[in-house]
């Protein structure tokens, strides 16, 4: 890929390029959490080779869908960072934050976050995002936007109830690939579509959650269902599987075209659905 030149970047990006790129100190990035976990940046080879581990693991994806060590060290030294959360020194989960620009506006992309597999379900995946949140902030960003598949539940709730972020954007088949996390999901010719997450990190509901404090939304304007367990229902039916992708697909490029914004997701084992509502503020998660 050839680089794009200089020129096309005008002076305050390449001041606010030069100013991320400057690294922040340790000290300043270094959190100790609850549970024993402690949140710091991966910055050795082996750290970052623990990382690959963990993208297989999580992930199951072939060698040519990870993220090498390469990518994530040159990642850094381009604005980027990896934050690791460690347990008793061994390094168990982790989240690749990249610095991304759109015009003149800086902010972060976060391409992912792996978690092994026994200390999934255990707080360390939103530890690794408050603390993600916390650099960014001291940084001088303010917002973080991120992808996800669109019939995961699990990831749903994460993303929009626990973090608070929103979902103004739906790209079809986005990656064009047809790779699963389980090689035993029938995930051949499935379009690779993903929700974008756009997380609004001063926002009045980021930062109640951020606290620890609800901050309710009120009755939706409408909602989109996705299966309960769309994992079982590619393993028993893939045709179905892909035909309710489909249907949530139409379902969420009718509703964001229409100006409404996903801001939280309802749990159900048999009938989850996205809630969305009514977007009445201009916000910067809309033109990133």
């Amino acid at each position: 890929m050839e680089n794009a030149p200089i020129r096309s970047l005008t002076l305050p990006v390449l001041t606010m390029l030069r100013d991320i790129i400057r690294p922040i100190p340790m000290s300043d990035t270094k959190m100790v959490q609850s549970a024993g976990v402690e949140v710091r940046e991966v910055s050795s080879i082996e750290e970052y080779d623990t990382c690959i581990k963990l993208q297989r693991e999580a992930f199951g994806l072939p060698d040519l869908e990870i993220s090498p060590r390469r990518h994530l060290i040159v990642s850094r030294m381009a604005g980027g960072w990896t934050l690791g959360a460690f347990i008793e020194g061994k390094l168990v989960g982790f989240v690749h934050h990249m610095a991304a620009a759109h015009g003149e506006q800086i902010f972060g992309y976060s391409h992912m976050m792996a978690v092994a597999a026994q200390y999934q379900n255990r707080g360390v995946g939103a530890q690794l995002k408050w603390a993600q949140r916390a650099r960014a902030l001291a940084e001088g960003r303010d917002f973080i936007k991120w992808t996800f598949e669109p019939m995961r539940a699990r990831n749903a709730h994460f993303n929009l109830n626990r973090l608070g972020a929103n979902i103004r954007e739906y790209a079809v088949n986005f990656y064009g690939t047809d790779y699963g996390a389980n090689p035993a999901e029938k995930t051949i010719g499935m379009d690779s579509d993903r929700l974008f997450a756009g997380w609004e990190l001063r926002s009045p509901r980021v930062e109640a959650l951020s606290e620890g404090r609800q901050y309710p939304l009120g009755v939706p304007d409408e909602v989109i269902e996705i299966p309960g367990d769309f994992s079982a229902l590619l393993k028993s039916d893939a045709p179905l599987a892909k035909r309710e992708q489909l249907r949530v697909r139409e379902e969420f490029l009718k509703a964001l075209s229409g100006g409404l914004v996903c801001r939280a997701f309802e749990r159900n084992a048999a009938r989850p659905r996205y809630l969305l509502f009514r977007d009445s503020t201009q916000s910067i998660g809309r033109t990133l």
